[in-house]
């Protein structure tokens, strides 16, 4: 696979970093280079633009960004690219998250932003969806898929005499 980052992951905070670790962590499993920044779509908007808007010519295909409260970052990235752009509700407020997905999921049309669920499932979860992204182009990227998701499915423990519908 290309030692080039094909995923972006970013957050606003560096105190995200922990929960966006996950993802970084499912991507490593796949085998899929990557790179991780902090950025904030209010303190630095400038920084979040050129990011966004330079990420396919620096070879990224995906975009994943963890954001909490008001949860901007996704939205303006997807405003500023035409790549994927993956969201990961963050946890930081009283409403634990909620605010965050709620504002991550009501993109206006023609600006999609996928969203995970909230914290560190929805991290690892936005690792597995740009590896399926990326499989659609990349037939090592597919091949991982399955040996990951085979592994997945392996660990699974089936009741005594349960025989699958044929």
């Amino acid at each position: 696979m290309s030692s080039s980052p094909l995923v972006g992951i970013v957050m606003g905070s560096e105190s995200d970093l922990p929960i966006m670790q996950r993802c970084a962590e499912v991507l490593d499993e796949y085998g899929i280079a990557h790179e991780v920044g902090v950025m904030s779509a209010h303190r630095a908007p400038e920084v979040v633009r050129d990011y966004a808007r330079s990420a396919r010519e620096r070879g990224l295909r995906v975009l994943v960004a963890g954001a909490g409260a008001a949860a901007h970052l996704p939205g303006v990235l997807a405003s500023q690219t035409s790549l994927p752009v993956i969201g990961v509700p963050l946890a930081g407020t009283p409403l634990a998250g909620f605010d965050a997905l709620l504002a991550i999921v009501q993109m206006p049309p023609g600006v999609p932003v996928a969203t995970v669920a909230v914290g560190e499932m929805g991290a690892r979860n936005a690792g597995h969806l740009a590896a399926q992204m990326l499989a659609l182009a990349d037939p090592q990227v597919a091949a991982a898929v399955e040996r990951v998701r085979g592994a997945m499915a392996a660990k699974s423990r089936l009741p005594e005499g349960f025989t699958p519908a044929p």
